[in-house]
C-alpha cells in the first residue's frame, strides 16, 4: 500500500491545491466563487440548461445548486424560466449582463490554463486526461452496474415478501401426501360398509327357520 502521502485522494488533493489559486483569484477579481464560474461556464456553452443538468455537469449538489443560483440571479447574470414543455423543470438562461462577462473573465482564464501547460510536454497532458478518463469512465461503470444488482436484489426481496404474505393469506394449509391418502381409505371403507349392511341382513332373514302355522 502506498503512503498517505502517495495515496491517490492526496495527491489529487494536492494537484487541486497546486493548480486552482491562480483560478480561484481570476474568479475573485469578478466577484465569483468557484460554483458560480462553473455555472457561468457551462452556460456560455449551453445556454437554457435545465438546473438538473447543471447540477450533473458542475458537480455541485443540488440543494446548494439553488443558493448559487439564487446569487447569481440577484447579480442579474442570469435568470430561471419553467420550461415550454413541462413547467415543473426550471431552466437557466443568461441575461446580458452575464453573456458580457464572458468577454471579460474567459480570456484570462485561458490565459492561465496556457501557463498551466507549460508546466508538462503535450504528450504528457494528452496521457494525463486520458488516464483521468479511463479511471472515471471505469469507476462509473462499476457504479452503475453496482447499482442496478442493488436493485434487483430489492425488488426480488419485495417479490418474495408480497408472495409470502399472499400464499399466508389465501392459501389453505397442505395436510401431508399420507394424511389425505389414509383420510381417503377411511371414507372408501365407511362407504363399503355402509352397503354391505343392508344385504346381510337380508342374507340373515333368508335363512331364518320358519315356524310352523
Amino acid at each position: 500500500m502506498n503512503s498517505f502521502s502517495r495515496s491517490l485522494p492526496m495527491m489529487l488533493y494536492r494537484t487541486l491545491d497546486a493548480v486552482m489559486p491562480e483560478f480561484r483569484a481570476i474568479f475573485a477579481a469578478f466577484d465569483l466563487t468557484e460554483p458560480q464560474w462553473r455555472v457561468l461556464r457551462v452556460l456560455w456553452e449551453h445556454d437554457g440548461a435545465s438546473v438538473v443538468e447543471l447540477a450533473r455537469v458542475t458537480l455541485v449538489a443540488a440543494p446548494s445548486l439553488v443558493g448559487v443560483l439564487d446569487r447569481l440571479q440577484q447579480a442579474a447574470l442570469i435568470e430561471r424560466r419553467p420550461g415550454e414543455t413541462d413547467r415543473r423543470q426550471v431552466r437557466v438562461f443568461l441575461r446580458p449582463r452575464g453573456r458580457a462577462l464572458e468577454k471579460r473573465v474567459r480570456p484570462m482564464v485561458e490565459a492561465a490554463y496556457a501557463r498551466l501547460a507549460r508546466a508538462l510536454p503535450q504528450a504528457e497532458w494528452h496521457a494525463l486526461y486520458g488516464a483521468l478518463d479511463r479511471l472515471v469512465d471505469a469507476r462509473t461503470a462499476e457504479a452503475a452496474h453496482e447499482a442496478s444488482l442493488g436493485v434487483r436484489k430489492a425488488v426480488a426481496a419485495r417479490r418474495t415478501a408480497l408472495f409470502r404474505r399472499l400464499g399466508a393469506v389465501a392459501l389453505p394449509a397442505r395436510a401431508p401426501v399420507g394424511a389425505v391418502a389414509s383420510s381417503k381409505r377411511a371414507s372408501a371403507e365407511q362407504r363399503t360398509s355402509a352397503d354391505a349392511a343392508p344385504s346381510s341382513k337380508r342374507t340373515a332373514a333368508g335363512t331364518a327357520p320358519r315356524r310352523r302355522p
